[in-house]
């Protein structure tokens, strides 16, 4: 595997950081910019306070901060990074494409190739039409579902966090502010891994329900025996489209997604994040019949499906391609899930022996892991979640979760567990105490999705927020 960078000029784990210039940054930040980044994932209120740091660079698994901070990156830019930062294969193709053009009044030959390359990785998908982001593709399917079947309503998996920033989705949410309730009543809701959910939910609806959308799998959840075959049999039988959300899965279950490691074919599927490594490029695939009711050969009223100026951008296909060559050529899933398994091992081992097992855990797929933080009550903390942020970053390492990348070697784990060694010993000072008071500086993390905006102090979440990471919100 690639070696990461700034092994040689990173400081010691326990030397002191400063988050000067970060913090000067992410102020200015705050007066230019609403919530003062981009994705709400991104937020300084999801970092200890002081404490988040403003990025220059990154190289394979390692980023630097405005201070000359480097540290060990877990999430990898919201699970989008599968092969590391600057991959320079991706990198170059995507040079190497711009120098040709980058937007033209004509289809490129980037959208055959990139066409060709994904169907081929994604057996059952027919057709397939890209796009920028993630909130797009999902929202085109649940157009195309309500086009192919006539009806109107939406279900989602309301277990799950997080579909899209289009109002389908985000009227069910806590940031609903300015949707009409018309949108909030147009989308209902199942649970995961629970068929009698989903058929309730069918039976209070009858023929109304166009799409059904959900993750076959996420960081802390896998389909029970029967689940995903059942949501199949269902949607066969009462005429709604089976739309599997793809944008986590994709790319690191497998090449070809969940729905190729499970075994279930979806009617349309919905793919972005790793896709491009972190460049810009999503996808909406699935059966020819659905696909073409936004093409020039369907009898039916035509839906306006993703018509956008940057959708085949050349960057973002050039990248994918290098994308799809480098999973052909190594075995970079594999990858992940054994560098994985060696992060678990040893932060369990650390766990263990500070006799903390039972507060800070390790959970989910290898390639997609996240950390439950618990006070000394047993109960999931935002207080405690931060105190463990806080000093994984003292000792240069940046985890919102454990999402790792096929860039991190066996040096970037080796540290990444002696920094978890070190935070256990303040951890298990604050169980011991019973409050992170005196230990943590500054307020807890706050949930991203929120309806108020945070106060300095913020009680416990509960524990969908305390164990999940952030990085879910954001499409």
């Amino acid at each position: 595997m690639p070696q990461s960078a700034g092994t040689a000029t990173s400081p010691a784990v326990d030397a002191p950081r400063a988050f000067t210039a970060s913090t000067a940054a992410q102020r200015r930040l705050h007066e230019l910019v609403p919530g003062g980044a981009h994705t709400y994932a991104r937020g300084s209120d999801q970092y200890p306070e002081a404490m988040a740091p403003v990025l220059v660079r990154g190289e394979g698994a390692r980023v630097l901060d405005l201070d000359g901070n480097w540290f060990v990156e877990y999430g990898m830019g919201l699970r989008a990074v599968t092969l590391g930062h600057g991959y320079a294969p991706v990198a170059d193709a995507v040079a190497r494409a711009a120098h040709q053009g980058v937007n033209f009044s004509r289809p490129s030959v980037w959208e055959l190739e990139a066409a060709e390359r994904f169907l081929a990785q994604v057996p059952g998908a027919e057709m397939v039409k890209f796009a920028k982001n993630g909130s797009d593709v999902t929202t085109a399917a649940v157009k195309l579902a309500r086009v192919a079947t006539g009806r109107d309503l939406v279900a989602v998996c309301s277990t799950q966090p997080f579909f899209s920033t289009d109002d389908w989705f985000i009227a069910t949410t806590a940031m609903s502010a300015g949707i009409p309730q018309a949108h909030r009543d147009l989308t209902v809701g199942f649970r995961y891994n629970d068929l009698d959910s989903v058929r309730a939910m069918l039976d209070a609806h009858p023929g109304q329900v166009a799409a059904l959308i959900l993750e076959q799998a996420t960081a802390t959840a896998e389909p029970a025996p029967g689940f995903l075959e059942g949501l199949r049999e269902l949607a066969d039988r009462d005429g709604f489209v089976l739309i599997f959300d793809e944008m986590i899965t994709g790319m690191r279950w497998a090449a070809g997604g969940a729905q190729s490691v499970y075994g279930v074919v979806p009617d349309l599927s919905t793919w972005g994040k790793a896709l491009g490594n972190g460049f810009s490029v999503s996808a909406l695939a699935g059966r020819a019949d659905l696909m073409e009711v936004g093409g020039l050969n369907t009898a039916a009223a035509r839906a306006f499906l993703l018509s956008t100026t940057h959708g085949a951008e050349t960057t973002g296909l050039a990248a994918l391609l290098a994308v799809a060559d480098t999973y052909a050529e190594r075995d970079v899933v594999g990858q992940m899930e054994t560098q994985g398994e060696l992060l678990r091992a040893g932060v369990e081992q650390a766990a263990a022996e500070a006799g903390l097992a039972n507060h800070v855990t390790v959970m989910g797929r290898a390639s997609c892991l996240v950390f439950g933080t618990r006070d000394h009550e047993g109960n999931p903390s935002q207080a405690f979640r931060t105190l463990f942020l806080q000093e994984l970053l003292e000792r240069g390492v940046l985890a919102q979760s454990f999402v790792i990348s096929a860039a991190h070697t066996d040096a970037d784990v080796e540290l990444t567990v002696e920094a978890v060694r070190g935070a256990l010993e303040v951890y298990g000072r604050a169980v011991e105490a019973g409050s992170t008071d005196g230990l943590l500086r500054g307020r807890p993390v706050a949930p991203a999705m929120r309806e108020r905006a945070a106060p300095r102090r913020l009680p416990d979440s509960g524990p969908e927020q305390a164990t999940t990471t952030p990085g879910e919100v954001g499409r």
